[in-house]
């Protein structure tokens, strides 16, 4: 499921893509970045919709992919589930995110 990026909080969104672009296998190429360019660039990538944040609630992690790399979902006026939906269990992707169990 795609989160808009705007819905974060400042601080979790940084965090968020301080942990995507520090992962093993990250490639910038030849060229070398500090960690706040990454983070930067990232960061401009979404504002720009270049890139998309996924949050797959059977693992509870996130991903940020090529927004083109992404089917579009059915539009049902949001970004988050029905609240009818089955799969629902009365949390919210937030809650689920911050659950330590």
């Amino acid at each position: 499921m795609r989160i808009p990026h705007t819905a974060l909080a400042s601080y979790t969104l940084h965090n968020l893509v301080e942990e995507f672009v520090t992962r093993e296998g990250t490639d910038y190429g030849a060229q070398v970045y500090s960690l706040a360019d990454k983070v930067s660039q990232v960061l401009r990538q979404l504002d720009q919709g270049r890139v998309v944040i996924l949050y797959d609630p059977q693992t509870g992690s996130c991903q940020i992919e090529l927004a083109d790399r992404v089917p579009a979902e059915p539009d049902n006026g949001n970004d988050f589930p029905d609240e009818d939906s089955p799969e629902d269990n009365g949390t919210t992707w937030l809650d689920s995110a911050h659950d330590p169990s």
